[in-house]
């Protein structure tokens, strides 16, 4: 672990023994709502069984709140305008599990746990939930009062992006490079729209493939074609991120990803560009290597922009302000 992370952490944990600091730390909630993060746990766990395309929804959810106004759960405001009204967030899901997870916390701790720690917390244990690393994250941050859709353009990855646009966003939330490789192998679970992809190929009146994108497995390209029809737009329609283990958090997405075969043009730019393809080998040729930098990269990604104090405020519903 660097000396900046731990720099971080133990700035953070400070406040531990003392219940009146609102600084985020690791037990936040031991004295106001003990069984916060095991109430949060089990509504991960019993929607996912339900559905397990669970998991990678919460895991998007985080990054497209973080990377937006900070954790402050603003993307779970409802409303003409809010971030959550965006085009760039209409195939966002997931809001339904946090809900549920604050109706819970709502009964037995009424006004105290936030919806940006709710959807911390639950995209850590979506992780978890689908084998990959435990990751113990402080808590204490407070819900954002801005919700603005013109904020979301500017501040989310498209997946038409190349490194150099990657890593510019990254630094400005105070990411590195290193970072950016290995939380996009959170695309190892989860599962994308064709429109979000399919301009990477066509298919011609007489049945015949053209793949556009170089950097694209011809094979992988025919197969793509077959799951989403010439010009489908249709939300409806998605596939896999990770064709092997799709609910699975392992490190099978960097395998896929050397062999051509990632399903974005931005997964593509890693095994493209030297500053990142070393990276990509490393992970794809050790699950724990992978495993030990999520652990960092998520924690940083999870504690960007985050609010404390008068900065914001505990919300008693998730899509509504106070």
């Amino acid at each position: 672990m660097d000396y900046a992370l731990l720099m971080l952490m133990s700035s953070l944990t400070l406040c531990l023994p003392f219940p009146s600091c609102s600084a985020p730390s690791v037990g936040f909630y031991a004295g106001s709502c003990p069984a916060a993060e095991i109430m949060v746990k089990n509504t991960v766990r019993s929607a996912s069984d339900l559905d397990p395309t669970i998991p990678g929804k919460l895991l998007r959810l985080l990054f497209h709140d973080c990377f937006v106004e900070g954790c402050d759960a603003s993307i779970l405001l409802q409303g003409n305008g809010t971030e959550r009204s965006d085009p760039g967030n209409r195939s966002v899901d997931g809001f339904a599990v946090i809900d549920s997870a604050k109706r819970l916390l709502e009964i037995f701790c009424p006004e105290t746990v936030s919806c940006a720690d709710i959807l911390a917390l639950a995209a850590r244990d979506a992780v978890e939930y689908t084998g990959g690393p435990s990751v113990q994250i402080p808590t204490g941050r407070r819900d954002g009062r801005i919700s603005a859709a013109a904020n979301v353009r500017p501040n989310i990855i498209d997946t038409s992006f190349t490194l150099d646009e990657m890593a510019k966003l990254f630094s400005i939330k105070g990411l590195s490079v290193d970072d950016l490789v290995t939380l996009s192998g959170g695309h190892t679970i989860g599962r994308s729209h064709c429109s979000s992809f399919n301009d990477r190929f066509k298919v011609d009146p007489s049945g015949s493939v053209t793949v556009i994108d170089s950097t694209l497995d011809r094979q992988y390209a025919i197969q793509l074609t077959k799951m989403c029809p010439a010009g489908a737009r249709d939300d409806s329609i998605t596939v896999n991120n990770d064709p092997g283990t799709p609910f699975t958090f392992d490190n099978q997405y960097y395998r896929i990803v050397l062999e051509h075969k990632g399903l974005f043009q931005s997964d593509s730019a890693l095994v493209n560009d030297n500053r990142t393809r070393n990276k990509v080998v490393e992970f794809a040729n050790s699950r724990d290597g992978f495993f030990e930098n999520w652990a960092v990269s998520f924690l940083k990604l999870s504690m960007i922009g985050v609010k404390t104090g008068d900065e914001g405020d505990i919300r008693q519903s998730c899509s509504m302000p106070n």
